[in-house]
């Protein structure tokens, strides 16, 4: 893809967002133009797991999430670090990336690589039936399902 038609699908993504290419650098290489990402990305952590409330879902402008038998993640590439999903999230489960503490920072890959092999959603679902049992659980990581 040549870079006026990445600059153009670009535009054509993020327009609902009212900026061109928020968060985006675009480096002028002689003829050639790229994006280069700059923002961090949002993640989906422990507590999440065994409850997969979705109301996170319903206001992500990308369409950044992919869903899992129990537990939800977001695509790092796709999140554009607008912050929607995070004061939604009832099981506190969601960190800016640089924010992640410490006792779950293997959740950042684990996101990039379960978004690669889950399914994208992109409506609010209800949550697992036994969401509200779990939604105060710690140490929930053996409980997660790869699917």
């Amino acid at each position: 893809m040549g870079p006026v038609a990445e600059l153009t699908e670009l535009k054509a993504r993020h327009a609902h967002i009212g900026t061109v290419a928020r968060g985006a650098v675009l480096v002028m290489e002689s003829t050639a133009c790229r994006r280069r990402k700059v923002w961090m990305a949002y993640i989906v952590a422990e507590p999440c797991i065994r409850c997969r409330y979705t109301d996170c879902v319903e206001v992500c402008p990308v369409d950044c999430f992919y869903e899992g038998p129990n537990f939800l993640v977001i695509d790092p590439d796709e999140c554009i670090d607008c912050g929607a999903c995070e004061p939604t999230c009832p099981t506190k489960a969601i960190f800016p990336e640089e924010s992640v503490p410490e006792k779950w920072k293997h959740y950042v890959p684990l996101n990039a690589e379960l978004s690669r092999k889950w399914p994208n959603i992109t409506d609010k679902k209800d949550p697992l039936p036994d969401a509200d049992q779990w939604k105060e659980v710690s140490e929930k990581f053996s409980e997660l399902d790869r699917g």
